[in-house]
């Protein structure tokens, strides 16, 4: 409210709006590790309650995109109206780039995921990127993608190097894990796809795959794969709080993407991003406050309608035939 009378032309108003919004944008950087570190803490004080669970789920994702959507609208403007030029990136719009070259930010991702994967485990996979442009071919091919050109769109790189990061950390994690007694390490492969629609990005490991029943847990701020990391001891912990992949699939959600998983056990697993390719489709997605989301929380678990197995297989090992 401080600047609500204030006038939008003067540049010494301009400039402390500016230093405000960075104050408030670092004053909460630590938002997410912390309210992970919440979501642990009740998780062992109260334990496992599907309704419970249900709710923090649909809280977190609601609260989350929202944050996503403010820092991109404070980014946007301390970008644009710092009156300076980011010499790294000149044409960019702020944090947009407007030719993106999506596989330049696949090999960051990667390249920073092996550092950290070298310093926990002294080994890494290496990786192979493959291009397919639909748009550089047939009557509707855009001029600036060819078939024999990389693969440019309109996007934020903070937000796909975000989610490629965290895919190539937990496709890292499970081939080293898995073939720890294998001289070499298969080699994580992703696709980069421009079709009519879509941009698609498909990252395929062989880390041993995890069962169907599963696939779900992943994105839940409830589960968590790795022992919990301790806040405040530095460095950037390869796996633990468990916000990575839901967290991800909402930077893809954001802009009326998808992040999806499809897992063969035994085999491993393959991560899909989905991206809108076209700029005019990416519309922001953001959560709405009303009677129906207020409802959401009021709603009780009811009896399913199906015969449901146990959720965990039961250890043969200790059932005798007679």
């Amino acid at each position: 409210m401080v600047f609500l009378d204030k006038d939008p032309e003067d540049q010494g108003t301009l400039g402390q709006f500016t230093n405000s919004l960075v104050t408030i944008r670092n004053r909460h950087n630590d938002v997410v590790p912390t309210m992970a570190q919440g979501v642990i803490e009740y998780k062992e004080a109260y334990g496992d309650d599907p309704v419970s669970n249900q709710n923090i789920q649909y809280f977190l994702d609601r609260f989350y995109l929202s944050r996503i959507s403010i820092r991109m609208l404070i980014n946007q403007h301390t970008l644009i109206f710092d009156g300076s030029t980011n010499p790294a990136h000149p044409k960019h719009i702020g944090s947009i780039d407007p030719h993106c070259n999506v596989s330049e930010v696949v090999r960051d991702a990667y390249d920073m995921a092996k550092l950290l994967c070298d310093k926990y485990y002294l080994a890494s996979p290496e990786l192979e990127i493959q291009e397919v442009n639909e748009r550089g071919t047939g009557p509707h091919s855009w001029p600036t993608n060819h078939p024999d050109q990389p693969i440019h769109m309109v996007y934020v790189p903070s937000h796909l190097y975000h989610m490629l990061f965290e895919l190539f950390k937990n496709a890292m994690r499970a081939t080293v894990e898995s073939h720890e007694s294998s001289p070499t390490l298969p080699t994580i492969k992703v696709m980069v796809s421009l079709g009519q629609e879509d941009l698609s990005i498909r990252m395929s490991d062989r880390g041993g795959g995890v069962p169907l029943r599963k696939i779900e847990r992943l994105f839940s701020y409830m589960y968590s794969t790795a022992p919990k990391p301790e806040l405040g001891t530095g460095g950037t912990p390869l796996a633990g709080f468990g916000y990575g992949l839901p967290i991800s699939r909402l930077y893809a959600k954001y802009f009326q993407g998808d992040l999806q998983l499809f897992s063969m056990e035994g085999f491993g697993t393959d991560a899909v991003i989905y991206l809108k390719a076209l700029s005019t489709d990416s519309v922001e997605r953001l959560p709405v406050y009303n009677k129906s989301a207020w409802r959401h929380y009021q709603a009780t678990q009811e009896a399913d309608d199906w015969c449901v197995p146990s959720t965990e297989p039961k250890n043969t090992s200790t059932y005798r035939v007679t």
